[in-house]
């Protein structure tokens, strides 16, 4: 769907230095207005899923680049897109859009290195109420970067001269003369939209339009007119005057993050988020990004009415970048690994829904989670080993929540006892929450994810028990076995989806799963005391679920696949792997109950 396709879009131009803007609104004009610029090689309408969003919200306005989309070029190209005509075309637009109140700047790539200029020069304050870049740095930050780094060379400065050099290599290509405009004019303008179907997942549809060729000869000269002069002679009053909110891609094949070192110094005013992602994250993640907009947005327009500063409401609590706003769904949520899992997401700034057949914990975790730092948060109740409750809650939190972002299969139940005295109902009912349990939400809301096509993560608690046989623990170590390799499968399958999947393998964890495990073969009475012993050993272990949920936060950030959890848990894996007949010969051994 294209921008003009959008219910209540409307076009209009305006006129500035000679030449002709094509400007698109959406939504009321009597809103805040957020205005979208886009970068290179791109036209207005790689915005068109997000302006969708915001639309609900604010009046957003897009406009195509001089030289881009349905935007006239100027004539000659050369020294036709210098940062202060550039300048002068946004104040255009926003004069002409939104004359009585500031706008709220947002930009992508190169719509984010002119926009660090409309945020930095004095002739612009007054008009920009807050600016959020996304994959485009300050020209003149970035000259002062290199400056720092080659006046004190050391081997880690160095090393990242060299690297963001190596990102920049298309840099050098634009400045060649000619060679780029026959090369977007011939075969690359014809590839260039399987290129980003295929290397960034850019969903296939009406972005990119049929101007490309054009818009990516016409947007060299942003290139050539700008790069060479702002490097070498860096502005030194280059300072923020509004807000400002970085978005960072962790998969930016163009940029490093570490281009924005001592960013603070040049934004006082910055709240910094971290996305999973490549570089083009307006068509990949449009609605993460619209949520991180439309909250800064939201947050400086409060402040204005209030007449107080600016206050930094983006969460304080570690991966607060990453997961910030995020949608988490944690089952088992009640108690235990999952509580806390919840809890560490909570102070992480993401929303959580605290999933649990004990409605009661799953309300009391999801309280709690608010109370942390959760932005919102909800208890459901859903027996995990039940499909069709399933399905139900994935429609719900879908309808009335969103599509989940990550999601922590975490319920599951104990079972001890030899293999002969576990009966057949013993195992259908570990498998049906152990192993059931994890298929039904990988299949239910992984499909979700999938079909949004904006990546995601799973994390699936199994266990040491997983690769460590144990004579006492066929039925439950067999049920962990399983929910590893399910993982791994999922890993493998949904890689091309950009969706993760980690499998966690704690060991011995102080919670309350030994209260209530099973012991196949042992009356009530024995039963009784075997729980009270197990669970005073695994009391005297005293290992906290809150370092399992801190190794489940780290696995999403760093998308690993097997994360053995307790330094028992780490020296099973090794033995799996390197002397597996040691495991089998203390799996021999009778657990000392």
């Amino acid at each position: 769907m294209s921008l003009r396709d959008l219910p209540g879009a409307r076009e209009r131009r305006v006129r500035t230095g000679g030449i002709e803007l094509c400007v698109a609104e959406l939504g009321d004009q009597e809103r805040p207005t957020v205005v979208l610029v886009h970068g290179y090689p791109d036209s207005k309408e790689v915005w068109t899923e997000v302006a969708k969003q915001l639309a609900d919200q604010w009046h957003v306005v897009l406009y195509d680049v001089r030289g881009h989309g349905r935007s006239t070029a100027p004539k000659p190209l050369r020294g036709g897109f210098t940062l202060e005509k550039l300048t002068d075309d946004f104040l255009a637009v926003a004069d002409a859009v939104s004359p009585d109140r500031p706008v709220h700047l947002v930009g992508h790539d190169w719509g984010s290195v002119q926009s660090w200029e409309f945020a930095t020069v004095k002739r612009t304050e007054g008009r920009i109420a807050s600016f959020t870049s996304m994959s485009g740095p300050s020209l003149d930050h970035f000259g002062h970067w290199i400056k720092q780094r080659m006046a004190r060379p050391t081997p880690r400065r160095v090393g990242q001269l060299l690297g963001q050099g190596a990102k920049s290599w298309y840099v050098y290509m634009l400045h060649t003369p000619v060679l780029p405009e026959l090369a977007w004019r011939g075969p690359l303008g014809k590839r260039w939209p399987r290129m980003l179907e295929r290397l960034e997942k850019v969903p296939a549809g009406d972005y990119p339009t049929s101007s490309l060729p054009d818009d990516a000869a016409h947007g060299a000269w942003l290139y050539r007119d700008n790069v060479r002069a702002r490097l070498s002679r860096p502005r030194t009053d280059a300072y923020a005057h509004v807000p400002v909110q970085l978005i960072t891609p962790t998969g930016d094949v163009f940029l490093s993050e570490k281009l924005y070192d001592q960013l603070e110094l040049w934004a006082p005013q910055l709240v910094r988020r971290t996305l999973e992602g490549k570089h083009w994250v307006p068509r990949t993640r449009p609605d993460q990004l619209a949520s991180w907009i439309s909250e800064f947005v939201a947050t400086n327009e409060a402040a204005e009415e209030s007449g107080r500063p600016v206050q930094d409401t983006a969460p304080t609590g570690a991966y607060a970048d990453r997961f910030g706003g995020r949608l988490v769904l944690v089952t088992g949520a009640a108690g235990g690994i999952g509580r806390a899992t919840a809890f560490a997401f909570a102070e992480a700034g993401a929303r959580v829904v605290a999933v649990d057949r004990d409605a009661e914990g799953a309300a009391r975790t999801a309280e709690m989670a608010r109370l942390i730092g959760a932005p919102a948060a909800w208890g459901e109740e859903v027996d995990v080993s039940d499909e069709q409750a399933m399905e139900k809650l994935a429609e719900k939190v879908a309808a009335e929540y969103g599509i989940v972002d990550v999601l922590v299969n975490n319920a599951g139940i104990g079972l001890s006892g030899s293999f002969l005295d576990t009966t057949s109902e013993d195992w259908k009912n570990v498998l049906d929450v152990n192993l059931w349990g994890v298929i039904h939400g990988c299949r239910i809301f992984g499909r979700q994810m999938a079909e949004r096509g904006q990546g995601g993560h799973i994390v699936n608690t199994a266990s040491a028990a997983a690769y460590q046989p144990s004579r006492a623990l066929p039925a439950y170590s067999t049920s962990k076995a399983a929910v590893l390799m399910l993982s791994e499968c999922l890993r493998a399958e949904f890689a091309d989806r950009s969706i993760g999947v980690s499998a966690i393998c704690p060991g011995i964890v102080n919670t309350n799963i030994t209260a209530t495990t099973h012991f196949a073969g042992a009356d009530a009475a024995e039963e009784k005391r075997l729980r009270k012993r197990t669970s005073r050993l695994y009391g005297l272990r005293n290992y906290p679920p809150e370092r399992v949920a801190d190794a489940i936060l780290k696995a999403v950030v760093r998308n690993q696949a097997v994360v053995p959890v307790t330094p028992e848990a780490r020296g099973a894996r090794v033995l799996s792997r390197f002397s597996p007949g040691a495991l089998r010969g203390i799996a021999r051994l009778k657990p000392p109950l």
